[in-house]
């Protein structure tokens, strides 16, 4: 247990007036003994008493002002204007000491506080941004499919001489933009399951070729004149189906939008592999691409509003497995997970 050593404040006051009295009382009793006699009269005596006086109230002057010092100590804790605490501020007596130990415990809450409010204030600053980002990569990823349908429903409209063949193609190209619509919509409220933790994994047992075979063909009809490759025997794996395709199929649409060659998708062991050879990720933005609403410079590598490989990445987090990317510009990329059986 901690012991004070410092006298409390009515201790001090007291031994130093003590200390004061006797110095005075002494100090003088000296001058009276070795003052001769002829020179003592009632001036002298009244000299003498002056000067104690004065010598008293010099004493006493001093004492308060160290006093006075240490009460502007604690003044400058209160006024709020101290950088740093001062652990090792010395007071001379019990009460001030007690005060500053409060103090200075008081004002660490206080800095822990305004430290949690400036992290909260940056991390609403944050979201707001994100917010913002997220509602501008909607609004560019929505206004040219919603343009096209706009297009093409009102030449539909306004020219009703329009050839058979000619009217067939516009009303399939109003319904593949409205269901790229549907899609990026289906991605928002993925993404809004994720940020709200609120989706779960609905877990069973299948071939994962049979459904990377069935993408390919549903892909190369949208990707006309494109080749997929699906190589590697059949692998049974216990997963979420409905999540695993999404994580297929936005790897191969990505490998589809960023090279011309063939396609490659590999089943290997416990590996997947999808393989382009297209336009490359340069070193800086690989760690990038996989964080939501990521827009790089160089070759447009939006992933489809940004959400894209971000959900591939939430999807496989959920799976207990991480996306590998290895990639080289304009050579090409290797995209790859692994689910244990």
């Amino acid at each position: 247990m901690a012991i004070n050593r410092q006298p409390s404040l009515s201790e001090y006051v007291l031994s130093r007036l003590i200390t004061i009295v006797i110095f005075v009382t002494l100090l003088f009793s000296l001058i009276l003994f070795f003052t001769p006699e002829n020179y003592k009269n009632n001036y002298f005596y009244i000299s003498l008493f002056i000067a104690s006086q004065l010598l008293l109230l010099f004493s006493v002057y001093f004492r308060t002002k160290r006093i006075s010092k240490e009460l502007k100590k604690v003044e400058h804790y209160l006024s709020g204007e101290v950088k740093k605490l001062d652990t090792s501020a010395h007071f001379f007596t019990r009460e001030f000491e007690n005060i500053n130990l409060k103090l200075i415990r008081i004002l660490r809450k206080i800095k822990k506080r305004e430290k949690e409010k400036r992290k909260y204030t940056a991390k609403i600053k944050l979201k707001n941004r994100q917010r913002s980002d997220m509602l501008s990569a909607i609004a560019h990823e929505f206004r040219n499919p919603i343009a096209s349908i706009m297009g093409y429903s009102q030449t539909l409209t306004e020219d009703e001489d329009i050839p058979a063949g000619l009217r067939l193609k516009f009303l399939g190209k109003i319904y593949n933009n409205g269901e790229k619509i549907e899609e990026l919509l289906s991605r928002l409220l993925l993404w809004n399951r994720f940020e709200s933790g609120s989706q779960k994994l609905q877990l069973s047992q299948f071939d994962i070729k049979p459904m990377v075979c069935e993408i390919a063909i549903n892909l190369k009809d949208k990707y006309r004149g494109r080749e997929i490759e699906v190589e590697g025997e059949s692998m049974v794996l216990k997963a979420d189906k409905a999540l695993m395709e999404i994580v297929i199929k936005n790897l191969i649409e990505n490998a589809l939008k960023y090279s011309k060659e063939v396609i490659r998708v590999e089943l290997d062991g416990r590996s997947v592999k999808v393989i382009d050879q297209g336009v490359g990720i340069s070193k800086e933005n690989i760690d990038k691409v996989t964080k939501k609403f990521f827009r790089a410079d160089g070759h447009s590598w939006d992933n489809s509003m940004g959400l894209g490989l971000a959900i591939v990445k939430q999807i496989l987090k959920l799976h207990n497995t991480t996306l590998e990317i290895e990639s080289e510009e304009d050579i090409g990329s290797v995209f790859s997970f692994e689910i244990k059986r």
